[in-house]
């Protein structure tokens, strides 16, 4: 794909199995948002426990680590959709027995685990092999403006589906899951709906079956490593947003309301960033591009980690979102690109655990920091420590530096 003959948003909107694929995903994107809410409210409910409550987080993250390679396999192996749609029908009975478990008031705190972890098994299926049926849905030149246009929709299921997801279980502790199971079944049709891009006649290789050819890929793409690598670290380093009520509530004294604004300040900035990138594609010097945005993204962090006024804080917290954006673009493209289509979903299953790795242990590494230095000194290092990371790539990886165009 080249970015020579690139396609206009309101076009690339206008494409059928985009459009299907751009609400297939981001019903389940809703879905996931709003079932995470009712099931951390609803376990904290039953346990009173904020240990309880944290292991979530840990019983939905362990499928994603033990199946990564079966996962990415499965993604080049199986027809893509097919493998997505059986996802959002999974998660979408897992959710049809929570609702008819808390409805009829015999749901436990084992059973939410285990219903977590089967949703964690379906999402670690699902999130490599739709990542790699965007480019077969997606008109030739499209894919940064596809995925900036995609990302945007994510981060409206960010913003919106944690307070319908709370508004809904406000209602009754089971109208969360009804609705969830109704969006991952209308994902699940629509995905059924999408038609991909006919592709040349697939040639066997000896790689097909090798469950580990993707990571063996990754370590002999020097570009493709320090895109993947450069995620989990940056973010391991920047995960200031772990510490958002400590600030909300001692440092900036905002109370629950501006806890509210500063969470949901990063996602504005990113859908911001977004409709301005759904209309001007990064053309030129998109490795250093992605550098600079990284940059941003840690100086942003120590801005806000210095700040004591509001109204600051939530614009360094909109800019480190926007810069996020603009990296995750081009980190996506330049990784899906340089994939050949067999490969794209054992490197994707590779990328997708980096990138929840990053999440969960940047919380942990920013709580710790938090806990042994103090938190604006934890949050002032994690900026820091992201801006160098992205000067030591920018070394360990010319190859990625110098990337002119995404092609």
């Amino acid at each position: 794909m080249s970015s020579t003959t690139s396609v206009a948003a309101s076009d690339l909107l206008r494409h059928r199995s985009f459009l299907f694929f751009l609400l297939s995903r981001s019903l389940s994107r809703f879905a996931g948002m709003m079932a995470a809410v009712a099931i951390g409210w609803q376990l904290y409910a039953i346990t009173g426990s904020a240990f309880d409550l944290g292991m979530v987080g840990l019983v939905q993250f362990l499928p994603t680590a033990l199946l990564v390679f079966v996962a990415g396999h499965a993604a080049d192996r199986f027809e893509r959709k097919r493998v997505v749609q059986l996802c959002q029908v999974v998660e979408a009975l897992t959710a049809l027995f929570l609702a008819v478990s808390t409805y009829m008031g015999c749901l436990n705190p084992l059973q939410i685990y285990l219903a977590t972890f089967v949703i964690g098994i379906a999402g670690a299926f699902e999130s490599p092999a739709i990542a790699a049926l965007l480019p077969l849905v997606t008109p030739q030149g499209s894919l940064q403006r596809a995925t900036a246009i995609s990302s945007g929709a994510g981060q409206i299921a960010v913003i919106t589906g944690p307070a319908l997801g709370g508004l809904a279980y406000a209602f009754a502790p089971s109208l969360p899951y009804a609705i969830v199971v109704v969006f991952w079944l209308a994902g699940a049709i629509l995905t059924g709906a999408i038609v991909v891009i006919a592709q040349g006649p697939k040639e066997e290789t000896s790689s097909d079956d090798d469950l580990y050819a993707g990571v063996r890929f990754i370590r002999s793409n020097p570009a493709i490593l320090g895109t993947i690598s450069l995620d989990l670290f940056a973010v391991l380093f920047g995960g200031v947003v772990a510490l958002l009520p400590i600030y909300a509530s001692d440092i900036l004294q905002t109370g629950p309301l501006g806890l509210g604004i500063l969470r949901a300040a990063p996602a504005v900035g990113a859908l911001l960033m977004t409709a301005w990138l759904a209309h001007h594609s990064i053309t030129s010097h998109v490795g250093l591009r992605m550098f600079q945005a990284v940059i941003v993204f840690g100086a942003a962090t120590v801005v806000f980690a210095l700040s004591q006024w509001m109204w600051l804080s939530v614009l360094a917290l909109a800019l480190l979102g926007a810069a996020d954006v603009v990296s995750v673009v081009i980190r996506f493209s330049l990784v899906q690109l340089a994939t050949p289509d067999d490969m794209r979903g054992r490197v994707g299953a590779v990328n997708f655990l980096f990138i929840n790795a990053s999440n969960q242990l940047g919380q942990f590494e920013s709580g710790v920091t938090a806990a042994l230095f103090g938190t604006v000194p934890a949050a002032v290092l994690g900026g820091v420590g992201t801006i160098a990371i992205a000067l030591l790539w920018m070394r360990l990886f010319p190859s990625l530096r110098k990337v002119e165009r995404l092609e």
